[in-house]
């Protein structure tokens, strides 16, 4: 089943009005205000639409309510079933520090779709469409992926530009890419945004790798796949309590390697509005009492991938 083209506008209206909601927030140092307001929009937002919802990807577990929690029910009811995976501000502390490439996101497929992914980390890596499939893997060496792609892209090797999260458990890889001279876009949060770099030669990144968040690892993975890019994951699992939460949630295999067919299934939409100005799109404008958005917005079976701007007139 597709999802019909109208519903995108509706996606786009969610992202935007989450955004401008926490907008007053930006540069306030208070991330955690911030969230709530955009999560409480986000959700009043989606109660609107006509569809049976349920959230797969959210802020939490039940017991962290007002959060988005996994298994929270949306939607004002009707035929169609949707998975929703959300994450109403990517970057709380961009927002709370007023710095680029805050993001409200949020991807919705058929239900049974969208991988329903644990509160852990996990490993990924995400490659331009320009490389053949089998050219990397989560399992080859730092060198071979590097190399691979260079050749792929008829590179030196000095040329690949690889984006990663600058955190100390990445301090092995970052060492190995600085021993073969490769560029690095080291970036300190959004890895949804860090993900997506790789799917236009403007942003000039050509992998995408390391550990970061499992539930923004299949956000990422539901944008990639609109412009057939790839992607793999594997999930992380540290502790007694994140091992039962995965395996109630029916995953068996703890150290399976998941490839985006396995994360994201059929036709999906994926919206991330901008709340500061950052790499992916522009945050938001005021004029007076309009708000003006821009949304990265792909649609997988019209093969959309393209900015909406959106200008919406708050009263205050």
């Amino acid at each position: 089943m597709t999802l019909k083209k109208e519903l995108v506008d509706e996606i786009v209206k969610v992202t935007s009005m989450a955004a401008i909601s926490c907008h007053k927030f930006i540069g306030k140092n208070d991330k955690i205000n911030a969230d709530k307001a955009a999560t409480d929009t986000m959700r009043n937002e989606i109660n609107k639409l006509k569809f049976n919802g349920e959230v797969v990807i959210g802020e939490g577990e039940l017991d962290e309510a007002p959060m988005l929690y996994i298994g929270e029910k949306l939607g004002s009811g009707g035929l169609l079933n949707i998975d929703i995976a959300v994450d109403p501000v990517e970057g709380t502390n961009f927002v709370a520090k007023n710095l680029p490439g805050a993001l409200s996101v949020i991807s919705i497929a058929e239900k049974g779709n969208l991988f329903n992914a644990p509160e852990t980390y996990m490993n990924k890596l995400a490659v331009t469409n320009k490389v053949p499939f089998d050219a990397t893997d989560l399992d080859f060496p730092i060198e071979k992926n590097i190399k691979n792609v260079a050749d792929a892209l008829n590179k030196d090797v000095t040329d690949i530009t690889v984006c990663l999260l600058d955190r100390p458990r990445h301090k092995e890889i970052i060492d190995k890419l600085n021993e073969m001279n490769v560029k690095m876009k080291l970036i300190t949060d959004g890895d949804v945004s860090g993900a997506l770099m790789i799917t236009n030669e403007k942003y000039n990144v050509d992998i995408f790798l390391g550990i970061g968040g499992g539930p923004e690892g299949v956000l990422a993975a539901s944008a990639i796949d609109a412009y057939e890019c790839k992607f793999q994951g594997r999930f992380l699992f540290d502790n007694d309590k994140d091992i039962i939460r995965a395996k109630k949630m029916g995953i068996k295999d703890l150290k399976k390697k998941y490839d985006l067919s396995e994360i994201i299934k059929g036709d999906s939409i994926f919206c991330a509005t901008g709340i500061t100005s950052g790499d992916l799109v522009k945050g938001i404008n005021v004029q007076d009492n309009r708000y003006i958005t821009e949304t990265l917005v792909t649609h997988k079976s019209s093969k959309m991938c393209k900015i909406f701007i959106r200008e919406d007139i708050i009263k205050t």
